[in-house]
């Protein structure tokens, strides 16, 4: 399956442009089976790093309230070694991380030689949200624009791939999930009330979203704007392309630090 037209490197973006639910004119039973191969590559790469442990990889998700980033996160990470996977959610910042840069908590996160680091929510929530609710200038929120390019820019550098995910939903798919999670009693702790106002600025986010990935789009650090209606199409196209990500850095298993010709399997006793 080709992604590719999903994939944002520095163009203008029309979220209308991008379909919110696709199956890739592929069944359900075929979208699952695409899917076990996928994650199965997925680990088998993510060894490979985990034990080169020269590079790294950044996952970004971003959404919309109910999109799906939670399950996702748990699909993809239950296939991975999880001493080479971290998870890293960020809320509110806190006082203390207020009293620092916006990126400040974000690069305490960004994964170490060797690991794959998944952000649920981002950096990119001081140019999305704090742009709706104009809590910083115009002129703040492009000089964000050009710091987060700077800082992916900087990672990468350093041998971290950084692919970012927007799930992209539509507001009538997002009122069928927030009426699930009351209807399921095990749901309702993930209902949150002021969720229904972020509703109402919903052009707004679409248009913040818009600005973000137009601005911070790049070869180095793509963005990919994912049909998440179809959550097993969403879960193929997220392992493909963390997939081709992995192959492309070709990473490789280290040498051992022992004579392997002086050890074999029947030497050992």
């Amino acid at each position: 399956m080709n992604f590719s037209k999903y994939k944002l490197t520095g163009q203008t973006v029309n979220l209308n442009n991008f379909d919110t639910k696709s199956d890739g004119g592929k069944s359900v039973k075929e979208l699952k089976k695409l899917r076990e191969k996928l994650w199965h590559d997925v680990a088998q790469l993510q060894e490979a790093l985990y034990a080169e442990s020269k590079q790294s990889v950044l996952i970004v998700l971003q959404a919309m309230d109910a999109a799906g980033k939670d399950s996702t996160i748990e699909k993809l990470t239950r296939n991975l070694n999880a001493q080479g996977c971290q998870v890293h959610s960020f809320k509110s910042p806190t006082k203390k991380e207020l009293a620092h840069d916006f990126l400040w908590r974000v690069h305490a996160a960004a994964p170490q030689a060797g690991d794959i680091a998944i952000f649920n929510r981002s950096h990119y929530e001081d140019v999305l949200i704090v742009k709706v609710h104009g809590w910083a200038s115009p002129a703040n929120i492009q000089r964000r624009y050009q710091h987060i390019n700077n800082f992916e820019s900087l990672i990468n550098d350093r041998g971290t791939k950084v692919i970012k995910f927007m799930l992209n939903i539509s507001p009538e798919y997002q009122l069928e999930r927030f009426k699930s999670r009351l209807q399921r009693p095990e749901k309702n702790w993930k209902f949150n009330p002021g969720d229904l106002d972020e509703r109402e600025l919903w052009s707004d986010y679409m248009a913040a979203f818009e600005s973000a990935m137009t601005n911070c789009a790049s070869e180095d650090a793509p963005w990919f704007v994912v049909p998440a209606e179809n959550r097993y199409f969403r879960d193929v196209m997220i392992a493909a392309v963390i997939k081709n990500v992995l192959e492309d850095m070709k990473c490789e298993y280290p040498e051992p630090d022992f004579d392997a010709d002086k050890y074999t399997v029947d030497s050992l006793s």
